[in-house]
């Protein structure tokens, strides 16, 4: 790419913008934990089983839609995906059994995995130069984070005058109108010595590489954090938060319930990583990707700590939500940049599809176990400590990781 090309491009201002809008739609499930509990009488761990099972859909996805982007091209990957989300959500409107928000989560989960970072993020790689690609990336990364602000809000706002099931059709009908945008994403090709390799020359290097296999499990503790917080993080503050003071701040702001707070602080959290997210992109193009990616996992492990440790206050919930905002999405363009700059850029979406697949096994696990262990103690407590665990050994094991371009790219 070259290096004159600007940062904004058609590219990634479209893709932006379905980034924005798929994850708005996916920030936005924890919302309806206790609404869709509450009409059903299910216990905890029934709707949170369909959030953890839609979050592993999207890490087996992730890959899949890499390597049809790769084999059919970005634009109809993503639109296939854009369609599964929309299919997915309409049929979860009408699902009555547990058994069924399970299936159609599947479809969900596929749906973010064509709409969300792999396919785009490569993308994105592509049409960037050398020059601009960590923050292009980062740029990318942040309006995900944007989604998060309004999507959690947006539901909380729209459950108060309709029923869950229309807020699904809402959601549906939002993601297939922003696959009108696809034919202004056009990316250029791979380079020469990328093209020539073959997909099964490029996965053989990757399963060579011990930096590979290091960034892989090193993602699993992001997933898992992420995963808990989305999807639990919103119930936690209703029943856990300290009341909020009548004539306060926040009471003036018309956050008057623990409720509305949760919803708020998922926002907060999303507001807070698009400043968090631009800020590692930014260092990204100047320092080691792999200390300040052990630097996040630090970050995010004392501040989970610290937080579960003090009451739980309004005051409390909103500090580590802009705290961990500021970490939230920051590991996704440095790690995507690494794998791009250790493998390249050709199979960036296959490469990065892959080691996602460990961020959606620690999301499984952080979304399922959180409701398995509620139901279990009546609390989170548990599940808060082993994060604190896994963020601690994600900082140790990027440190060994070799960042530099493998044979092949440094021929390219």
């Amino acid at each position: 790419m070259d290096a004159r090309t600007p940062i904004l491009n058609p590219v990634l201002l479209v893709g932006c913008i379905i980034i924005m809008v798929s994850f708005a739609i996916r920030a936005s499930f924890g919302v309806f934990q206790i609404p869709i509990a509450e009409e059903f009488g299910w216990l905890r761990a029934e709707f949170s089983l369909a959030i953890a099972i839609q979050n592993l859909a999207w890490g087996i996805g992730q890959p899949i839609f890499g390597a049809i982007a790769e084999r059919i091209g970005d634009r109809k990957a993503i639109l296939m995906g854009g369609v599964v989300y929309a299919v997915g959500l309409v049929l979860s409107s009408f699902a009555v059994t547990p058994q069924a928000h399970h299936l159609y989560e599947v479809l969900v989960g596929f749906g973010i995995a064509g709409t969300g970072f792999g396919v785009i993020l490569a993308v994105v790689g592509r049409a960037s130069s050398d020059a601009n690609r960590s923050m292009s990336l980062a740029i990318a990364t942040a309006a995900g984070s944007a989604g998060q602000v309004f999507g959690a809000p947006l539901a909380e706002w729209m459950l108060g005058f309709m029923t869950w099931q229309s807020v699904f059709l809402v959601f549906a009908a939002a993601i297939l109108t922003v696959l009108l945008l696809l034919p202004a994403m056009r990316a250029p090709q791979a380079s020469r010595a990328e093209i020539e390799e073959t997909l099964a020359q490029i996965l053989g290097r990757a399963a060579r590489n011990p930096s590979y296999a290091l960034i892989f499990i090193g993602f699993f503790s992001c997933g898992y954090q992420l995963g808990f917080i989305t999807a639990h993080f919103p119930a936690f503050v209703t029943e856990m938060c300290g009341p909020i003071a009548p004539g306060g701040v926040l009471h003036g702001l018309g956050i008057t319930t623990t409720s509305t707070l949760g919803a708020v602080a998922i926002s907060l959290i999303g507001l807070a990583n698009i400043a968090g997210t631009l800020a590692a992109g930014w260092a990204g193009n100047r320092w080691s990707k792999k200390y300040l990616l052990a630097g996040i996992y630090v970050g995010r492990t004392v501040a989970a700590a610290v937080f579960i440790l003090l009451p739980i206050t309004p005051a409390s919930v909103l500090v580590f939500s802009a705290v961990m905002g500021a970490l939230w999405l920051a590991t996704v363009p440095l790690t995507a940049g690494l794998i791009g700059y250790i493998f390249g850029l050709r199979y960036l979406g296959t490469l990065y599809g892959i080691v996602f697949f460990s961020h959606q096994l620690g999301s499984f696990m952080g979304v399922w176990l959180g409701g398995r262990m509620y139901d279990l103690t009546g609390d989170y407590s548990a599940v808060w400590w082993i994060g604190v665990g896994v963020g601690a050994l994600s900082a140790i094991v990027h440190l060994p990781v070799r960042e530099a371009p493998s044979p092949v790219m440094a021929r390219a």
